[in-house]
C-alpha cells in the first residue's frame, strides 16, 4: 500500500482502531495475536547494526511495549548497511503484517544517494516518534567564534575549510549544504569529510584534523560542556536542552531548521485494518509512562505524528531532501 494512499486510510483511525485490532486478531498467518485481540508477536526491523540510534530506538520500542503488556512478544531484527536501504528492501518482501521498521531522516537521504530500488513511498507510514537537533562545533582553540566566522571562511577559502560529520548524504551533510545555500555560498565550496559515526568525527575534531563538525547534540554536548569543543549553533527552532546557551541557526541569520527525526513504517502490502491496528499500538505506546521516561533518559524530543499529518510530513521531507542533495551535488 503506497505512501500516497495513506491519507485516505488514516482518516478513519479513531473510529476503526478498536475494530482493526480484532480484525488483525483473525490474521494468525501474518504474525499471530493474543487471545484478547491484541498483537501477540511483533517483528521490529532495525535497518542498522546494533548500537546506533536506530537500534536504540527499536529496542526501546521493544522493551516499553512488553513492559506495558501492549504485545505478547516483540523481537528485534538488525539488518545493517547502505544507510538503512538494506532494511528497506527486507521490509518490501516482509509477509508478516505485524511488522514495524525503524527509519528516519538518514534513510530519506540514503534512498536518493543510493538510487535504491525500494522507496519509503512504497511503505505504510505509521508514526514519527522522536527528533534530535544537530549542533555545529569547532575545536576549542579554533579562530571561529561564531557561525558567521565559519561561513565567511568557507566563502573566502572554499574547500580549504573542512567540515566533518556522519555518512555522505546524511543529516549532518545535508545541514552543512543547507547552511551554505542559506548564506548564498556555492555548494561546490563544501569540503565535507564523512565518518561512519560520531565517535570518529569527534576524534578528528579533538585532534584538530578538521575545522568544524556537525552531529547530533547528544554526540558532542559533553565535549562542549568540558570546554574541548565550542558550539556555534544548533539546528532546531529553539535552543537544545543539553546546550541551552547555544542559539539556533535561524536566530543567527542562517535560515535553516533541520532535525534528525525517527519513526516507524510497516510493509506496504498490509491492508487498512492492519495499518490502523499498528498505528493504535504505537499510539498506546506513546501514552505510557515508560515511553515518557525513555524520551527523557535518551534526551529525545517527542515528535509524535500519525495519520495524514505523518504522511504529509514524509512527502514534504522527501521533496526537500531531494532538492538539497541536488543543490550540494550529490544527485
Amino acid at each position: 500500500m503506497l505512501l500516497n494512499r495513506a491519507m485516505t486510510r488514516r482518516s478513519a483511525l479513531a473510529a476503526a482502531a478498536a475494530g482493526a485490532v480484532l480484525v488483525l486478531g483473525a490474521c494468525g498467518a501474518s504474525g499471530g495475536t493474543a487471545s484478547d485481540g491484541g498483537i501477540d508477536r511483533l517483528n521490529i526491523i532495525v535497518p542498522a547494526d546494533p548500537g546506533g540510534g536506530w537500534d536504540q530506538t527499536g529496542r526501546a520500542i521493544q522493551s516499553d511495549l512488553q513492559e506495558n503488556d501492549l504485545v505478547g512478544n516483540a523481537s528485534v531484527q538488525n539488518i545493517g548497511g547502505a544507510g538503512g536501504t538494506n532494511g528497506l528492501a527486507k521490509l518490501a518482501t516482509e509477509k508478516n503484517a505485524n511488522t514495524l521498521m525503524v527509519m528516519g531522516y538518514v534513510m530519506v537521504g540514503a534512498v536518493e544517494t543510493n538510487n535504491a530500488a525500494n522507496r519509503i513511498e512504497d511503505t505504510t507510514p505509521i508514526a514519527r516518534l522522536t527528533e534530535e537537533q544537530l549542533v555545529v562545533v569547532v575545536p576549542a582553540e579554533s579562530e571561529f567564534q561564531t557561525i558567521d566566522d565559519l561561513l565567511e571562511a568557507i566563502r573566502e577559502d572554499g574547500q580549504g575549510v573542512s567540515i566533518t560529520g556522519g555518512s555522505a548524504g546524511g543529516a549532518d551533510h545535508i545541514l552543512a549544504g543547507s547552511m551554505l545555500k542559506a548564506a548564498d555560498i556555492d555548494p561546490g565550496n563544501l569540503n565535507y569529510i564523512p565518518y561512519s559515526g560520531g565517535g570518529e568525527s569527534l576524534a578528528a575534531l579533538l585532534g584538530n584534523k578538521v575545522n568544524a563538525g556537525i552531529s547530533g547534540v547528544g554526540e558532542y554536548a559533553e565535549q562542549v560542556k568540558a570546554g574541548k569543543l565550542r558550539a556555534l549553533a544548533v539546528s532546531g527552532e529553539e535552543a537544545a536542552a543539553q546546550l541551552p546557551d547555544v542559539k539556533p541557526l535561524s536566530e543567527q541569520g542562517v535560515d535553516v531548521i533541520l532535525t534528525n527525526w525517527r519513526g516507524v513504517v510497516a510493509p506496504g502490502s498490509i491492508d487498512e485494518a492492519q495499518a490502523e491496528a499498528l498505528t493504535q499500538l504505537v499510539t498506546d505506546l506513546h501514552g505510557t509512562e515508560a515511553w515518557t521516561a525513555t524520551l527523557e533518559e535518551n534526551n529525545w524530543t517527542d515528535a509524535f505524528l500519525t495519520g495524514e499529518d505523518f504522511q504529509q510530513f514524509l512527502t514534504e521531507d522527501i521533496a526537500t531532501v531531494k532538492t538539497t542533495l541536488t543543490d550540494i551535488g550529490l544527485l
